[in-house]
Protein backbone atom coordinates (compact mmCIF):
# COMPACT_ATOMS: atom_id res chain seq x y z
CA UNK A 1 0.00 0.00 0.00
CA UNK A 2 1.14 3.62 -1.29
CA UNK A 3 0.22 7.23 -0.32
CA UNK A 4 1.86 9.79 -2.77
CA UNK A 5 1.80 13.27 -0.81
CA UNK A 6 3.83 14.65 -3.62
CA UNK A 7 1.06 17.30 -3.76
CA UNK A 8 -0.47 18.89 -1.53
CA UNK A 9 -2.86 22.31 -2.41
CA UNK A 10 -1.92 25.57 -0.58
CA UNK A 11 1.13 25.27 0.38
CA UNK A 12 3.63 27.74 1.20
CA UNK A 13 6.44 28.95 -1.24
CA UNK A 14 8.55 29.59 1.64
CA UNK A 15 7.86 26.26 3.17
CA UNK A 16 7.80 24.10 -0.49
CA UNK A 17 11.47 25.78 -0.80
CA UNK A 18 12.91 24.50 2.39
CA UNK A 19 11.37 20.88 1.64
CA UNK A 20 13.44 20.92 -1.43
CA UNK A 21 16.67 21.98 -0.46
CA UNK A 22 16.33 19.58 2.67
CA UNK A 23 15.46 16.96 0.12
CA UNK A 24 18.39 17.78 -2.05
CA UNK A 25 20.59 17.92 0.96
CA UNK A 26 20.00 14.79 1.88
CA UNK A 27 20.53 13.30 -1.92
CA UNK A 28 23.70 14.96 -1.73
CA UNK A 29 24.51 13.88 1.93
CA UNK A 30 24.02 10.14 0.73
CA UNK A 31 26.06 10.44 -2.89
CA UNK A 32 29.19 11.38 -0.68
CA UNK A 33 28.91 9.16 1.82
CA UNK A 34 28.78 6.21 -0.55
CA UNK A 35 32.06 7.94 -2.34
CA UNK A 36 33.73 7.77 0.90
CA UNK A 37 31.90 4.25 1.35
CA UNK A 38 33.64 2.55 -1.65
CA UNK A 39 36.49 4.78 -1.77
CA UNK A 40 37.57 2.41 1.41
CA UNK A 41 36.51 -0.57 0.03
CA UNK A 42 38.09 -0.89 -3.36
CA UNK A 43 41.39 -1.11 -1.85
CA UNK A 44 40.53 -3.61 0.25
CA UNK A 45 39.34 -5.69 -2.54
CA UNK A 46 42.44 -5.09 -4.43
CA UNK A 47 44.43 -6.54 -1.29
CA UNK A 48 42.26 -9.71 -1.14
CA UNK A 49 42.51 -10.21 -4.90
CA UNK A 50 45.75 -10.09 -5.07
CA UNK A 51 46.09 -12.56 -1.89
CA UNK A 52 44.15 -14.73 -3.50
CA UNK A 53 46.68 -14.62 -6.93
CA UNK A 54 49.61 -15.08 -4.33
CA UNK A 55 48.29 -17.52 -2.25
CA UNK A 56 46.55 -19.85 -4.35
CA UNK A 57 45.54 -22.09 -0.72
CA UNK A 58 43.31 -18.95 0.59
CA UNK A 59 41.10 -19.08 -2.92
CA UNK A 60 37.97 -20.15 -0.98
CA UNK A 61 38.28 -17.56 1.77
CA UNK A 62 39.60 -14.78 -0.94
CA UNK A 63 36.09 -15.53 -2.71
CA UNK A 64 34.10 -15.21 0.12
CA UNK A 65 35.59 -11.95 1.45
CA UNK A 66 35.21 -10.50 -2.27
CA UNK A 67 31.80 -11.74 -2.75
CA UNK A 68 30.84 -10.26 0.84
CA UNK A 69 32.29 -6.54 0.22
CA UNK A 70 30.76 -6.90 -3.54
CA UNK A 71 27.45 -7.70 -2.39
CA UNK A 72 27.68 -4.41 0.08
CA UNK A 73 28.85 -2.13 -2.03
CA UNK A 74 25.90 -3.03 -4.23
CA UNK A 75 23.32 -3.01 -1.09
CA UNK A 76 24.58 0.63 -0.43
CA UNK A 77 24.83 1.42 -3.85
CA UNK A 78 21.22 -0.04 -4.47
CA UNK A 79 20.06 2.61 -1.17
CA UNK A 80 21.81 5.63 -3.36
CA UNK A 81 19.95 4.86 -6.62
CA UNK A 82 16.73 4.77 -4.76
CA UNK A 83 17.15 8.25 -2.87
CA UNK A 84 17.97 9.38 -6.42
CA UNK A 85 15.15 7.59 -8.16
CA UNK A 86 12.82 8.30 -5.29
CA UNK A 87 9.58 10.65 -4.87
CA UNK A 88 9.58 14.11 -2.89
CA UNK A 89 8.18 14.05 0.38
CA UNK A 90 6.55 17.40 2.03
CA UNK A 91 6.58 15.77 5.39
CA UNK A 92 10.55 15.59 5.74
CA UNK A 93 11.75 16.20 9.07
CA UNK A 94 13.99 19.61 9.63
CA UNK A 95 14.96 18.73 13.06
CA UNK A 96 18.31 19.04 13.74
CA UNK A 97 18.04 15.93 15.85
CA UNK A 98 16.83 14.11 13.42
CA UNK A 99 19.86 14.91 11.06
CA UNK A 100 22.11 14.24 13.50
CA UNK A 101 20.97 10.82 14.30
CA UNK A 102 20.66 9.95 10.15
CA UNK A 103 25.04 11.36 10.04
CA UNK A 104 25.41 9.11 12.99
CA UNK A 105 24.24 5.90 12.03
CA UNK A 106 25.59 6.06 8.21
CA UNK A 107 28.91 7.06 9.40
CA UNK A 108 29.88 5.06 12.17
CA UNK A 109 29.19 1.37 10.68
CA UNK A 110 32.34 2.61 8.40
CA UNK A 111 35.26 3.51 10.91
CA UNK A 112 35.38 -0.39 11.82
CA UNK A 113 37.93 -2.26 11.16
CA UNK A 114 38.40 -5.65 9.48
CA UNK A 115 42.22 -6.73 11.04
CA UNK A 116 42.87 -8.35 12.67
CA UNK A 117 40.96 -11.04 12.66
CA UNK A 118 39.18 -13.12 15.63
CA UNK A 119 38.43 -16.37 17.02
CA UNK A 120 34.85 -15.72 18.31
CA UNK A 121 32.95 -17.63 15.75
CA UNK A 122 34.51 -19.56 12.35
CA UNK A 123 35.11 -16.92 9.36
CA UNK A 124 32.41 -19.21 7.30
CA UNK A 125 29.85 -18.74 9.93
CA UNK A 126 30.39 -14.77 10.52
CA UNK A 127 30.20 -14.11 6.61
CA UNK A 128 26.96 -16.30 6.62
CA UNK A 129 25.25 -14.03 9.65
CA UNK A 130 26.63 -11.04 7.56
CA UNK A 131 25.20 -12.24 4.15
CA UNK A 132 21.83 -13.10 5.66
CA UNK A 133 22.07 -9.39 7.45
CA UNK A 134 22.67 -7.78 3.20
CA UNK A 135 19.85 -10.12 1.90
CA UNK A 136 17.74 -8.47 4.31
CA UNK A 137 18.67 -5.02 3.64
CA UNK A 138 17.99 -5.20 -0.55
CA UNK A 139 15.25 -6.92 0.05
CA UNK A 140 13.54 -4.15 2.65
CA UNK A 141 14.97 -1.94 0.12
CA UNK A 142 12.90 -3.16 -3.18
CA UNK A 143 10.16 -3.37 -0.99
CA UNK A 144 10.57 0.27 0.07
CA UNK A 145 11.57 1.00 -3.23
CA UNK A 146 10.84 5.03 -4.25
CA UNK A 147 10.27 5.17 -0.68
CA UNK A 148 13.54 4.37 0.85
CA UNK A 149 15.63 7.60 3.13
CA UNK A 150 17.33 8.32 5.60
CA UNK A 151 16.34 11.20 7.11
CA UNK A 152 12.46 10.31 8.90
CA UNK A 153 9.95 11.51 6.54
CA UNK A 154 6.60 10.22 5.50
CA UNK A 155 7.20 9.01 1.85
CA UNK A 156 4.20 6.55 1.46
CA UNK A 157 3.22 3.19 4.08
CA UNK A 158 4.56 0.08 2.53
CA UNK A 159 3.39 -2.95 3.90
CA UNK A 160 4.68 -5.51 1.37
CA UNK A 161 7.21 -8.14 1.50
CA UNK A 162 9.78 -8.21 4.95
CA UNK A 163 7.10 -5.70 6.29
CA UNK A 164 4.36 -7.57 6.86
CA UNK A 165 6.53 -9.53 9.73
CA UNK A 166 8.38 -6.16 11.12
CA UNK A 167 8.17 -2.66 10.75
CA UNK A 168 11.32 -1.65 10.36
CA UNK A 169 13.25 -5.13 8.78
CA UNK A 170 16.05 -2.92 6.97
CA UNK A 171 17.55 -1.73 10.56
CA UNK A 172 17.53 -5.48 11.39
CA UNK A 173 19.15 -6.26 8.53
CA UNK A 174 21.89 -3.73 9.32
CA UNK A 175 22.15 -5.14 13.40
CA UNK A 176 21.98 -8.73 11.45
CA UNK A 177 25.17 -7.55 9.60
CA UNK A 178 26.52 -5.54 12.67
CA UNK A 179 26.86 -8.96 14.42
CA UNK A 180 28.38 -10.67 11.91
CA UNK A 181 31.13 -8.73 11.41
CA UNK A 182 31.53 -8.29 15.00
CA UNK A 183 32.18 -11.79 15.87
CA UNK A 184 34.70 -12.57 12.97
CA UNK A 185 36.61 -9.27 14.22
CA UNK A 186 35.92 -8.81 17.46
CA UNK A 187 37.73 -5.92 17.99
CA UNK A 188 36.70 -3.29 21.53
CA UNK A 189 36.77 -0.42 18.94
CA UNK A 190 34.23 -2.19 16.94
CA UNK A 191 32.08 -3.06 19.93
CA UNK A 192 31.83 0.45 20.89
CA UNK A 193 31.26 1.56 17.23
CA UNK A 194 28.33 -1.15 16.20
CA UNK A 195 27.06 -0.23 20.54
CA UNK A 196 26.43 3.14 19.51
CA UNK A 197 25.13 2.61 15.89
CA UNK A 198 22.61 0.36 18.03
CA UNK A 199 21.46 2.73 20.06
CA UNK A 200 21.19 5.30 17.28
CA UNK A 201 19.06 2.88 15.38
CA UNK A 202 16.68 2.80 18.01
CA UNK A 203 16.61 6.41 18.42
CA UNK A 204 15.78 6.35 14.80
CA UNK A 205 13.12 4.26 14.78
CA UNK A 206 11.59 5.85 17.24
CA UNK A 207 11.77 9.33 15.64
CA UNK A 208 10.31 7.78 12.19
CA UNK A 209 7.26 6.59 14.26
CA UNK A 210 6.10 10.01 15.83
CA UNK A 211 5.99 10.73 11.86
CA UNK A 212 4.69 7.95 10.50
CA UNK A 213 2.43 7.40 13.35
CA UNK A 214 0.06 10.61 12.35
CA UNK A 215 -0.73 8.75 9.42
CA UNK A 216 -4.05 7.03 10.19
CA UNK A 217 -2.87 4.13 7.57
CA UNK A 218 0.44 4.10 9.10
CA UNK A 219 -1.47 3.73 13.08
CA UNK A 220 -3.72 1.44 11.57
CA UNK A 221 -0.15 -0.53 10.14
CA UNK A 222 1.67 -0.83 13.53
CA UNK A 223 -1.50 -2.08 15.02
CA UNK A 224 -1.17 -4.95 12.81
CA UNK A 225 2.07 -5.42 12.94
CA UNK A 226 3.02 -5.13 16.67
CA UNK A 227 7.08 -5.90 15.99
CA UNK A 228 9.28 -3.38 14.79
CA UNK A 229 13.08 -5.04 14.38
CA UNK A 230 12.51 -8.61 16.45
CA UNK A 231 9.65 -10.75 16.18
CA UNK A 232 7.77 -11.60 19.90
CA UNK A 233 10.25 -9.57 21.50
CA UNK A 234 10.46 -5.94 20.24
Amino acid sequence: MSIDRTSLPGRQPSRLTKDLILDGGERVFVLALFAVFVHRMLPQLVQLIRAQIDYPELIVTAAGLNAQALLLILSEGLGVLLILMRRHSPSISSHPFDWALCLLAAALPLLVSRAPAGTLLPAEAATALMLAGLGVQIAAKLALWRSFGLVPANRGVRTGGLYRVIRHPMYAGYMLTHIGFLLGFPLLQNALLYGAAFVVQLARIMREEAILGRDADYADYARRVRYRLLPGIF
